[in-house]
């Protein structure tokens, strides 16, 4: 099986896949996203709501109208401090299902092309439950150095971001503080003092839309960058986890 093309994207395919996730995006922004443009005036308003709620409780003789005015100030702080929570909340969620959409994408994809020449379930299973360092040793063995590409390292801190998002504490945060710290928020930033990664947990992840848009683009360039073609000949070493798979179909099916 040397010379057969055992993995092939199909241009229509590929724009379909690019298209898809850019839709995804485009209307997760205006959809979703949009609505926090305006946090500013909202906290404003939500300030002189309390204001104005609170008026029938204000007795002059007894009251400091300035003590009023600063606990409609600080409802307006509240909100805006919740506000931008749901926000941040929002674009993580969006950014979830953004990538784990751009995953099973890929997964199926090389299920598909390997049911093209290959009898079996055994290497079908093992590319849905392969972690994502295993399904890029597959990748790389067609010939695409895709580990020194720059979207790699966007698409591998998007998977942590996703799953310190899903699960907290755990060996994703420890590997996003050791590879990728900038997408956890430095609270004591402005403050003078040294930062110190010990002190952080998974409540400081924060990702910004300059960010989340990195992420999107990366998507974009690993579908552009996917080869039109991988002949037999051209995977010269495949990972041994695959190649198992595969030997064990054909041992049993002999």
């Amino acid at each position: 099986m040397n010379d057969y093309v055992l993995f092939k994207m199909w241009g229509p395919h590929r724009l379909s896949l690019i298209k898809g996730h850019q839709f995804y995006v485009e209307q997760a922004r205006k959809r979703l996203l949009s609505q926090f443009a305006n946090m500013e005036a909202e906290a404003e308003k939500a300030s002189e709501e309390w204001l104005e709620q609170s008026s029938d409780r204000f007795d002059p003789d007894r009251h400091d109208p300035s003590e009023f005015y600063e606990a409609a100030n600080d409802a307006g702080i509240e909100f805006y401090q919740l506000l931008s929570d749901m926000r941040d909340q929002t674009r993580l969620s969006v950014i979830a299902g953004m990538f784990h959409e751009w995953e099973k994408q890929l997964r199926d994809w090389l299920v598909r092309e390997i049911q093209h020449w290959h009898q079996g379930d055994t290497p079908i299973a093992k590319v849905w439950s392969a972690d994502f360092g295993k399904i890029a040793d597959l990748l790389e063995s067609f010939g695409w150095k895709i580990r020194s590409t720059d979207y790699f390292n966007a698409l591998d801190a998007c998977r942590l971001v996703v799953n310190v998002y899903k699960h907290g504490s755990g060996k994703s945060l420890d590997d996003l503080k050791a590879t990728y710290p900038e997408y956890l928020e430095d609270r004591l930033s402005g403050s003078g003092l040294p930062r110190t990664l010990d002190l952080v947990d998974y409540t400081n992840l924060k990702v910004s839309d300059d960010q989340f848009q990195a992420f999107s683009d990366a998507i974009v360039a690993f579908w552009r960058d996917v080869p039109d073609s991988v002949a037999g000949s051209e995977i010269s070493k495949p990972p041994e986890w695959f190649k198992k798979a595969i030997i064990g179909d054909r041992a049993a099916r002999s």
